[in-house]
């Protein structure tokens, strides 16, 4: 699912980068995980939380991003045999 259909994908990608960096809850919020979210900005709330919820929210989109790429590789493999 393309959330900024008007942006390219890279783009796209570098978009919510930066919202995962400046606004770790709402990164797990567009990405469809609400409770995620909110124990995110509970975490969040507090100035000393801030930096370890951009960290999980920047490697939480890291790796959704490689579960993707791997299940593409999968299904890829599956057709050539």
């Amino acid at each position: 699912m393309q959330l900024f259909f008007i942006f390219t994908p890279k783009q796209t990608k570098k978009m919510m980068t930066l919202i995962a960096i400046f606004f770790p809850f709402a990164s797990f919020f567009l990405r469809g995980r609400i409770l995620t979210s909110i124990i995110c900005l509970i975490l969040q709330i507090t100035l000393i939380g801030w930096i370890p919820a951009a960290i999980w929210a920047v490697i939480s989109l890291q790796n959704s991003r490689a579960d993707k790429r791997n299940e593409k590789l999968i299904k890829a493999m599956k057709s050539r045999s």
